[in-house]
């Protein structure tokens, strides 16, 4: 009984781990590759795994790709979620741009994937988008109008002040590799805080 206890368990694990590096080869693959041009072979090569181990996780390459986009969606609105009414309205504009840059800098395959299905239309995103995105955005947008009628910000319109942050931090890991280029390779997110720190801060103030 213990024994068999014990195989489940360990099994249980393996799968886990397994699932997970098959999900993790699939970013790196997607990521570098787009939907389209990402093949089975190579995401089960990056996974050190045969075709067949990863079609007992998986049933194709769409079910692969549909289980990262539904985590990143989450992941993406987070720091929107955290803007409420009660606390400093620039603070926490600056705070979100900060964390958006955080994550162009910690995730930046996440990013690529999620640039990706954007420029193909995003086929397999756009309920989500029409939906959960366009309602959290809607609610942060009548917030910070709210800011700027009662003066607490500058006049700005909120839904491009939303646009402007996504751009400006997600560049940094959709164009990592031109930016790096262009600065022969040193670090970039030091001086983009810094800068991106002074804009924003210009920008909302009364």
């Amino acid at each position: 009984m213990h024994n068999g206890k014990s195989g489940n368990l360990r099994k249980t694990r393996i799968q886990q781990r397994n699932t997970e590096t098959i999900l993790d080869a699939a970013l790196q693959v997607f990521s570098e590759r787009g939907f389209r041009g990402a093949t089975l072979d190579q995401i089960a090569d990056q996974a050190g795994l045969s075709k067949p181990n990863l079609l007992y996780y998986f049933k194709g390459k769409d079910a692969i790709h549909a289980e990262l986009l539904a985590g990143l969606l989450d992941t993406w609105l987070d720091p929107l979620r955290n803007i409420n009414a009660e606390d400093d309205p620039k603070e926490q504009l600056l705070n979100y741009m900060r964390r958006k840059l955080e994550m162009s800098r910690t995730l930046p395959r996440e990013s690529r994937l999620f640039a990706n299905e954007i420029l193909q239309g995003a086929p397999r995103m756009k309920d989500g988008l029409s939906g959960e995105l366009k309602t959290l955005v809607d609610a942060k947008a009548a917030l910070i109008r709210a800011w700027s009628d009662q003066g607490k910000i500058a006049k700005v319109d909120p839904y491009h002040l939303i646009f402007s942050i996504w751009a400006l931090t997600q560049h940094y890991a959709d164009f990592d590799v031109q930016v790096r280029a262009v600065l022969g390779g040193a670090d970039p997110f030091p001086g983009a805080e810094a800068f991106l720190d002074t804009l924003f801060e210009k920008m909302l103030a009364v």
